[in-house]
C-alpha cells in the first residue's frame, strides 16, 4: 500500500508557520513515495471556530504550493467549499455519527465507560491532587458504576461524557521516526475523554477513527502530541486496528528561543504573504527549520526538496526561526524571478505607495518595471519597495551622512554637476546609456574620473553614497527632476 499522509488543522484562525512546516513535510514525503496527501479539518471544538477559517487555510496552503490530493477545496468560482476524494467527509463536524457509533462500541467492549462527574467535582479533584503534590488526572470515580446505575442516569438525561478505560499498570510502547522508542506506564496517564457532553468527539477519539478510515499510514504532527500518543496506540488496539507510523516534529522557536508565537512577531502564513515574501522562498526556508538534506544544499525548488527529503534527517531538537535568514533567501528569489512576473507581484505595493494607480498601472508599466529592476537587489520583501517612493519623487536632496557631505563639498563638484545638467538637457534620447555617455564626456573634458566623478553625481542626485545603478535611477527620474535635484544640491549642500 502506498503511503497516505494528512495535514489536519483546526479552523481556529490562520495557518501558523509551524503548521505550514507540518503540512510541507507530509506533502514532501507523500510526493516522494508516490503516495497521497490529504487535508482534513478538525473542527470538533466548536467553541474556538473562526468564520471563514477553512477558506483561509485552503488559500494559504494553495499559495504556498502545498496542494492536497483529497479534502476540502474551493470550487471554480472560489465562493464555496467542496470536497474531493473517496474517504470523506473530510470535515469532522460532518462525521459525528461515525464517532458516536465507535465510542459506543468501545463502551460495549469494555474499553470505555460513561462518566457523569460535574465540572465542579472534577475541578475539586484536581485541586486536591495538586495540593498533595500529585499529577492532576481523573480519579476513575465513574469507572465502577453498575449497569443499573448507568441506565438510571442515562434515562434521567444526566450530562455525561465517554472516557477511555486504560488498563492498570501496563506499559504502552511505540516507535517514533524522530524520537525513537517511547514507553509509558498507564498509571501515569489519564482516562481520556473520548466524547464530550455536546455530542462532539475530542481530538483523541476523532483522530484515531479518522486516520483509520482514511487509510493514513504516517501520522506526522507536532511533538506536543507525543504525550497523547500512548492513549491513541491503546485506542487502536481496543478497536483491533493497526496503528500507523508516528512522526513527531520538534517545535519551532523564535530568536529568543521561546516557542514561536504572535508575541514574538509574525507567525501567520498570511502575514508573510501580505508583506511580500515569495511562496517559493518561504517554503524553501521553512523546510530547513528542522531538516537538512544530506548534501547541505540550501536553495531548493519544491521538486528538489521532494527528491532529497527524509524523516531520518529531521532534527530531534527544536529549530530556530531566523528572520534574517528568511530575508536573505527571499532576496535571492526576488533577484532571480522573471522581471515581468516580479513587477506584477509588486503591483499592490507600487499602488499603495503612490508610484501608480490601478488606472494608470498599465500605461506606466515600462517605467514601473524599470523601478523594480533597479531596486530588486535591495529589498528583502516586496513591500520594501514602498519605502523608495520619495527616492524617486522628491525634488530636494537629503544628504544621508558625513561621508556624502564631504563628497559634494569637493572643489570640482560644481563644475562637473553644471556640465552634467547642460549635457543632459541637450540629450535627445535620455536613458541609462545616455547618462553613461555623458559621464564619459565629462571625464574626457575635465580629467575627473572614477570615484571623483561618479560619487558626486550619485550623491547630488540621490543624497546617498551607495545605492541602485545611478544611470538607471537618472533615466527613471527624467531630465527635469534630475535637474531640480542637482540645482538643489548645488545651492544647499555644495558650498
Amino acid at each position: 500500500m502506498k503511503p497516505r499522509l494528512r495535514f489536519a488543522p483546526s479552523p481556529t484562525g490562520y495557518v501558523h508557520i509551524g503548521g505550514l512546516r507540518t503540512a510541507l513535510y507530509n506533502y514532501l514525503y507523500a510526493r516522494q513515495q508516490e503516495g497521497t496527501y490529504l487535508l482534513r479539518i478538525e473542527d470538533t471544538d466548536q467553541t474556538r471556530l473562526v468564520e471563514d477559517a477553512i477558506e483561509g487555510i485552503i488559500k494559504s496552503l494553495t499559495w504556498a504550493g502545498v496542494m492536497h490530493d483529497e479534502g476540502p477545496v474551493l470550487n471554480e468560482a472560489k465562493d464555496a467549499i467542496v470536497e474531493k476524494g473517496e474517504f470523506g467527509p473530510y470535515i469532522q463536524s460532518n462525521r459525528l455519527e461515525i464517532y458516536k457509533k465507535h465510542a459506543l462500541d468501545l463502551v460495549e467492549s469494555g474499553h470505555a465507560y460513561y462518566c457523569f462527574c460535574s465540572k465542579e467535582r472534577l475541578e475539586a479533584v484536581r485541586e486536591k491532587q495538586k495540593a498533595e503534590g500529585e499529577t492532576p488526572k481523573y480519579d476513575g470515580h465513574c469507572k465502577t458504576l453498575t449497569v443499573e446505575e448507568i441506565k438510571i442516569k442515562l434515562e434521567a438525561g444526566e450530562d455525561h461524557v465517554i472516557r477511555l478505560k486504560l488498563p492498570t499498570d501496563r506499559v504502552i510502547e511505540f516507535t517514533d521516526a524522530i524520537k525513537g522508542h517511547v514507553s509509558v506506564n498507564t498509571n501515569d496517564l489519564d482516562d481520556q475523554v473520548l466524547m464530550k457532553t455536546d455530542g462532539f468527539p475530542t481530538y483523541h477519539m476523532a483522530v484515531v477513527v479518522d486516520d483509520h478510515y482514511m487509510g493514513i499510514t504516517h501520522v506526522v504532527r507536532g511533538d506536543e502530541w507525543l504525550i497523547s500518543t500512548p492513549k491513541h496506540v491503546y485506542t487502536y488496539e481496543a478497536f483491533g486496528w493497526e496503528a500507523p507510523e508516528f512522526v513527531h516534529l520538534p517545535v519551532i522557536l523564535s530568536h529568543t528561543k521561546k516557542k514561536l508565537s504572535k508575541r514574538e512577531g509574525s507567525v501567520a502564513v498570511e502575514d508573510f504573504r501580505q508583506k511580500g515574501y515569495l511562496p517559493e522562498a518561504l517554503i524553501n526556508y521553512i523546510a530547513l527549520v528542522g531538516w537538512s538534506p544530506e548534501d547541505g544544499q540550501e536553495i531548493m525548488s519544491m521538486s528538489e526538496m521532494i527528491e532529497k527529503f527524509s524523516f531520518e534527517r529531521v532534527s530531534k531538537s527544536s529549530g530556530v526561526f531566523d528572520l534574517d535568514k528568511l530575508n536573505w533567501m527571499n532576496n535571492h528569489y526576488i533577484k532571480n524571478t522573471d522581471l515581468d512576473v516580479l513587477t506584477e507581484l509588486c503591483k499592490p505595493y507600487l499602488i499603495e505607495s503612490g508610484f501608480a494607480t490601478e488606472k494608470n498601472f498599465s500605461e506606466r508599466y515600462t517605467e514601473l518595471k524599470r523601478i523594480v529592476e533597479v531596486l530588486r537587489e535591495r529589498f528583502d520583501k516586496l513591500e520594501d519597495i514602498k519605502s523608495y517612493y520619495t527616492f524617486f519623487t522628491r525634488t530636494d536632496v537629503e544628504i544621508e551622512d558625513d561621508e556624502a557631505r564631504e563628497i559634494v563639498k569637493m572643489e570640482h563638484v560644481p563644475e562637473i554637476m553644471n556640465l552634467f545638467v547642460q549635457k543632459m538637457m541637450q540629450s535627445e534620447n535620455f536613458d541609462a546609456d545616455a547618462v553613461k555617455g555623458i559621464l564619459k564626456e565629462i571625464q574626457k573634458e575635465t580629467g575627473h574620473k572614477g570615484k571623483n566623478l561618479f560619487m558626486p553625481v550619485r550623491v547630488a542626485i540621490t543624497g546617498q553614497v551607495h545605492g541602485p545603478d545611478i544611470a538607471i535611477v537618472t533615466e527613471i527620474l527624467g531630465k527635469e527632476l534630475t535637474k531640480e535635484r542637482i540645482e538643489f544640491c548645488l545651492a544647499h549642500h555644495c558650498s
